[in-house]
């Protein structure tokens, strides 16, 4: 089953990842963990890029790119190889991040650049895609206090230095995909304002409910 992680900055996409990765481990399940951008060697120096405040004059065409470039090199190295060996994969954002934020929030074509992500991805879809949403005011929140805390450590505060109306526009764009006709049967939206325990309870129940269904068939 490959499960992908959405939202926004500051929701806890990684911590649920890898609470829902050893729950998984503990139902005898093999599972990879992985990201984007990042989860390749080459993955991870496009990520540099990306994320480096210095590099604020990026286009948005080459920033759009930059993020179909590592998930092509992804999809190759990690995701395919491991689905074809049965693995679980858990994904901390895929395509429909790049539809959020290089679509909705900086206002590039959604159907062109839904079009290149079905060619970066030989249009591969997950089975289940988590939304954890909350107001943008309480993920900024969050973005605030983990950046003082890695204060001088490596730079990734490119995106959290976007004004909140950019920000809006990521979520809205999130929800508007959620809310779809292809959307619904794939996207659960879960309230990421809550504690994580909660957040892992609901998540984890969704996965085993999808789980008894996909036997049953």
């Amino acid at each position: 089953m490959f499960i992908t992680f959405e939202g926004l900055d500051g929701v806890g996409k990684t911590t649920q990842v890898r609470m829902l990765q050893q729950a998984l481990i503990g139902l005898q399940h093999n599972v990879l963990v992985t990201r984007e951008p990042g989860g390749t060697r080459i993955g991870a120096r496009i990520r540099s890029l990306l994320l480096d405040e210095r590099n604020s004059d990026l286009t948005p065409t080459a920033e759009l790119f930059l993020y179909l470039a590592d998930r092509s090199q992804h999809l190759a190295e990690v995701i395919l190889p491991a689905l074809k060996s049965g693995k679980w994969v858990l994904c901390d954002r895929f395509v429909d991040a790049t539809i959020a934020y290089q679509g909705y929030a900086r206002g590039g074509d959604i159907g062109w650049i839904s079009e290149l992500n079905a060619r970066a991805t030989g249009s591969l879809s997950p089975d289940l895609t988590f939304l954890l949403d909350c107001p943008v005011e309480v993920a900024l929140g969050r973005i605030r206090h983990r950046n003082n805390a890695a204060s001088g450590r490596l730079s990734e505060k490119r995106f959290d230095m976007e004004r909140i109306e950019f920000h809006r526009k990521v979520r809205e764009g999130y929800l508007a995909l959620a809310g779809s006709s292809n959307g619904k049967a794939r996207y659960r939206v879960v309230d990421a304002s809550r504690s994580a325990e909660a957040i892992h309870r609901v998540l984890l129940l969704e996965v085993l409910d999808r789980l008894r269904v996909y036997e049953r068939n």
